[in-house]
């Protein structure tokens, strides 16, 4: 975390926007995610030199709870101080305000016609490093499908819990069930980001000279909504790619499993547009709610919870493919509910007063 934080600390020097600081944080995170699992895969260890090059294969080789490396600990301080000093230098040296890497001028005319074109304008970068990412961490996964069994060896306890995750008895099928699921649960993380974009651009007041024009609510809301809801699309989309890439077979089975979690994925985005309908000051509760199904899918088979603790979750009552045979009941509910919970959001938003 502090190895982290002080790379976030310097990167906060170089650009002007906290946008596109904290896209840049979380684009370095990712790679470090990325570079670790490419070298857990290559080796059975942790003695890759890619796990040595990121600090999360630091933390893997320091091996807490089993024949600890305490000389692995002088790395994590060598970088927090190494990191932290130069971020205070920079920001000794940075003009208040501005940047090393100043926000370039827009052009002088105006390029964007609509309200959909401004809330692409807006939320492409983002859809942008969210597509690269999951696809990526697809095709680590994908590699990883045909050796989980040599991976998970005699531990009956890591079987069990793939299985009570992918709810299949194969473990190949269990393990990509369970991580098809892991990337709808963090899908859901985007989807709610993208929605309350609205809440950012509404109560920093940039909404205010749109709507002041020819512009309805609902098409102003809509823009950003097409992204939310279609960028998942496009994300689960390409972690499917990315899991056929890397695994080299069952391409049909493997984009069903994927796009199967969007009923899930869209019902949480339609809380986020509720809570922002309805209750503004409430929005950010949405995060909440992303967290709490995130806690449910991922901790949850872990211990073994009551399947009533599971069936809080929408991703609990998702068929879970690939190796499951397709329910379309419970789908089509979540679609249903997702579909009201975005038309009760956008109701009160045409009728509530703005930043209230």
């Amino acid at each position: 975390g502090m190895v982290f934080a002080t790379m976030a600390a310097i990167v906060a020097q170089l650009t002007e926007s906290a946008r596109l600081a904290r896209g840049l944080t979380a684009g370095v995170l990712g790679a470090a995610f990325v570079l670790r699992a490419a070298g857990d895969s290559a080796t059975d260890d942790g003695s890759s030199a890619l796990t040595w090059l990121s600090p999360l294969g630091w933390l893997e080789n320091l091996r807490p709870y089993a024949d600890e490396r305490w000389w692995v600990l002088p790395l994590f301080a060598a970088a927090i101080l190494l990191q932290g000093a130069v971020a205070y230098e920079l920001a000794g040296r940075r003009d208040v305000g501005m940047s090393f890497l100043p926000t370039r001028p827009g052009p002088a005319s105006g390029r964007l016609r609509t309200a959909g074109s401004l809330a692409w304008r807006l939320q492409r970068g983002s859809v942008y490093g969210w597509s690269i990412a999951f696809f990526v961490v697809g095709v680590v996964y994908g590699g990883l499908a045909d050796g989980v069994t040599d991976l998970v060896g005699d531990n009956d306890n890591a079987r069990k819990i793939f299985e009570r995750m992918g709810g299949q008895s194969g473990l190949t099928d269990a393990f990509l069930a369970s991580m098809v699921g892991m990337m709808g649960l963090i899908a859901a993380l985007y989807v709610v980001g993208s929605v309350l974009r609205l809440h950012g651009e509404e109560t920093s007041g940039r909404a205010e000279p749109v709507l002041a024009n020819a512009v309805g609510r609902l098409r102003w809301a809509a823009g950003h909504l097409v992204i939310a809801f279609g960028g998942a699309v496009l994300i689960m989309l390409l972690t499917g790619l990315g899991f056929i890439v890397g695994y080299g077979k069952e391409a049909g089975p493997l984009l069903g499993a994927c796009l199967v979690q969007l009923p899930a994925v869209w019902v949480i985005g339609g809380l986020a547009v509720l809570l922002y309908g309805v209750l503004p000051r409430a929005a950010m509760a949405a995060w909440g709610v992303a967290g709490a199904v995130l806690l449910i899918g991922w901790v949850g088979p872990a211990l073994d919870a009551p399947q009533a603790v599971l069936d809080l979750s929408p991703f609990g009552h998702l068929p879970k493919l690939p190796g499951g045979s397709m329910e379309w009941g419970p789908v089509s509910v979540l679609l249903g509910l997702a579909v009201a919970l975005v038309a009760a959001g956008l109701a009160g938003v045409r009728r509530r007063d703005m930043t209230t």
